[in-house]
């Protein structure tokens, strides 16, 4: 049984995974900790959560580390956190980033004693918070589950025993799920200028019955628009995926653009329909 856990990034799956695992003694360290007015140093303080004074002040003693940070900072995060890891501790990566910096980040808490499991979440957190499905890669994985799985992440499963192998799935299907995100944001946007957008939306639904397109289509776009900063971070790194492949990464490439596109964007969120939120876009492109 796991009594002990540290989080290491405390924005928005860091404070979902405080909130949802109250039972359990809790550390966090977050860069954004050393500005007292940043939102993860006043969500910390709100949810009980003792704040380590450095990342390796707060790995100490743990069980359980959970990486949580943005894809660029996924080695930086095992970096920090290896200084003050436990002999024997369990680092689960859940960042969204490439199979080769995974298995970097492997190496250096492995390195350090640790027992590094690579996990990729193949779903929004929401509504499954804990629970959402996640891949476990590495040789640490399988005897890791039953542990997480008592403390709630029910929705894992064991994927291999070779790191990497996860992190490819969840890297090949953002490809398609935030390049869909990219295209109907662009398609929308051009569509509404013409006039011509419920005509699209309509052949659409012709072509791929997934039920109602408006809806759908809002709630993609608008998933772009607030989370368009951490999603084009991941796409560079799908993007290397793609390119370690051996293919030019030229659609995943151009996601990242759009998602950083609409990301500067956010204020057509406050649009409570499909139509205004397109307006808004064209308005301020």
């Amino acid at each position: 049984m796991i009594r002990t856990i540290c989080l290491i990034g405390f924005g928005e799956v860091g404070q979902m995974l405080a909130e949802d695992l109250p039972s359990h003694p809790l550390t966090a360290w977050d860069v954004l900790f050393t500005d007292p007015a940043s939102k993860p140093s006043r969500a910390v303080s709100s949810r009980g959560v003792m704040a380590g004074k450095s990342a390796e002040a707060a790995v100490a003693g743990a069980e359980l580390v959970v990486s949580a940070v943005t894809a660029a900072q996924d080695v930086s995060a095992a970096k920090a956190a290896a200084a003050g890891l436990r002999k024997g501790a369990f680092f689960l990566d859940m960042n969204s980033a490439s199979p080769e910096m995974k298995k970097q980040s492997a190496d250096i808490i492995n390195g350090a004693g640790g027992r590094y499991v690579e996990a990729a979440v193949m779903a929004p957190v929401e509504p499954k918070r804990i629970a959402t499905p996640m891949l476990l890669g590495g040789p640490h994985a399988e005897e890791f589950l039953p542990l997480a799985e008592e403390i709630g992440f029910t929705g894992m499963k064991f994927f291999s025993a070779d790191y990497g192998k996860a992190s490819a799935a969840k890297m090949c299907r953002s490809v398609m799920v935030k390049g869909i995100e990219a295209l109907l944001t662009e398609s929308m946007i051009a569509a509404r200028h013409y006039g011509v957008e419920q005509t699209v939306l309509d052949s659409l639904s012709d072509l791929f019955p997934v039920g109602d397109w408006p809806k759908l289509a809002r709630y993609m776009i608008s998933r772009a628009l607030e989370h368009g900063t951490r999603r084009a971070e991941e796409m560079r790194e799908v993007a290397r995926t793609v390119s370690d492949a051996g293919l030019t990464p030229l659609l995943s490439s151009a996601t990242a653009e759009r998602q950083d596109w609409a990301a500067a964007h956010k204020q057509a969120l406050e649009a409570q329909t499909l139509t205004d939120m397109l307006d808004r876009l064209l308005k301020d492109r």
